[in-house]
Formats: C-alpha cells, sequence, structure tokens
C-alpha cells in the first residue's frame, strides 16, 4: 500500500528525494513535520468554515494555500523518506 501510494505522490516527493547531497536526519523533524501539516490543516478547514458562513469566496485562495501546504507536509512526513524529510528542513 505505501509502494503505491509514494508512487501516487511521486511529483511531491522527487524534488526532495533527488540529488547526491549529505543530510542531517533526526526522528524529531518528522514529528514536528506531521504536527505542522495537521496545523496547515486544521488551519484550511477552519478557514473554509468561514469562507462558507461569511460567502466571501475571495477567501477560497488562503484556504488552496494551506491546504497545499498541509497536503506536501503530511505527504513528505508520512511516506517520505529521511532524506525527503532533512531535505524540506534544509538540514545539512
Amino acid at each position: 500500500m505505501k509502494r503505491l501510494l509514494r508512487k501516487l505522490f511521486s511529483p511531491i516527493l522527487n524534488p526532495f528525494e533527488s540529488g547526491e547531497d549529505n543530510y542531517a536526519y533526526r526522528p524529531s523533524h518528522r514529528k514536528i513535520l506531521v504536527a505542522v501539516g495537521l496545523l496547515f490543516l486544521i488551519l484550511s478547514l477552519g478557514s473554509l468554515a468561514m469562507v462558507i458562513r461569511a460567502s466571501l469566496y475571495g477567501g477560497l485562495i488562503p484556504v488552496v494555500f494551506f491546504l497545499l501546504v498541509a497536503v506536501v507536509c503530511l505527504v513528505v512526513a508520512l511516506l517520505g523518506s529521511d532524506k525527503a524529510v532533512a531535505r524540506i528542513w534544509k538540514s545539512k
């Protein structure tokens, strides 16, 4: 199942996993990345609720941005290699 999901999300994972440079990975980086992804997901859902309630559909731009950031963070944290997690933090 993980292999199928990695193949599905390869356009997101490939930029972070490419290259031959050195990286410094710590397990806490993955945990923090999951937490940041969940916070952005909560932020996007809260923003969406406010946009719908206020009927101001110009507010969908931040909702889409927060949702994209959440998806990238969660995909890299849950499916990415140690190198991908380190590269999203720019750890060398």
